[in-house]
Parts: C-alpha cells; sequence; structure tokens
C-alpha cells in the first residue's frame, strides 16, 4: 500500500514497466486515458440530485471510489512522464486560486465574482 504520492508513483509506474507498457504512455495517450476515466466517475452522477450524490449505497460508493482510482492513477503516471511534482503544483495552483478567489468577494457564490468574466 502506498503511503504517499511518490509512493503511489513508483507502484504505478512499476506496474506499467513490469507490462512493458511505458511505450502506449505518452503524455497525450495518458491525458485521453484521464478524460475517459473521468468520464467514467462522471457516469455514476449523471441524473442523479445533489442529495443523492451524497448519499450514494455502498455497491455504488464502492464503483465510485475505482473509478476515482482510475483517474487517479493515470494523473500521476501522467505527472511520472512529465516528471511534475503533483504536491508542489498542487500547493501553488491553491495559492493562485486564493487570489484568485478572495474569500470576501467568492465566499458561498459558485459563479465568478467578476461580472465581465475577467480574471483580477
Amino acid at each position: 500500500m502506498a503511503d504517499s504520492i511518490q509512493d503511489l508513483i513508483k507502484a504505478v509506474d512499476k506496474f506499467a514497466d513490469e507490462r512493458d507498457w511505458e511505450q502506449f504512455h505518452s503524455p497525450k495517450n495518458l491525458a485521453m486515458a484521464l478524460i475517459v476515466e473521468a468520464g467514467e466517475l462522471v457516469e455514476h452522477f449523471q441524473w442523479l440530485e445533489q442529495a443523492q450524490s451524497l448519499e450514494l449505497a455502498q455497491d455504488k460508493r464502492h464503483a465510485v471510489a475505482l473509478e476515482m482510482a482510475d483517474v487517479l492513477i493515470y494523473l500521476v503516471r501522467m505527472a511520472s512522464r512529465l516528471n511534475i511534482d503533483l504536491l508542489a503544483a498542487s500547493e501553488e495552483k491553491i495559492i493562485r486560486n486564493g487570489k484568485k478567489y478572495p474569500i470576501d468577494k467568492s465566499s458561498g457564490r459558485a459563479e465568478k465574482y467578476t461580472s465581465d468574466g475577467t480574471d483580477p
């Protein structure tokens, strides 16, 4: 079991290496596979109301967990192939989003707080 993103990347890389899949795992192909898996994840929620999406039956919840795992696996594999530090990129993005969506202008609002759609 992986205890960190780095451990997960190593496990996924090993899995791919043992199967000689490096040749198929270009960033383009991995991005496409990630979108396919994200689509499969979304299918579980299609047509559900908000409340229903929060209260999934145990078997549906497990299926959702496995689709989420597929998305994560492709994402960490892509990060490995591109030598991107996902934690560092995520931390940077959270900081940027904090500036883009300040609490006083975005709290409790789903839409962008600027009326003209431009970034601050």
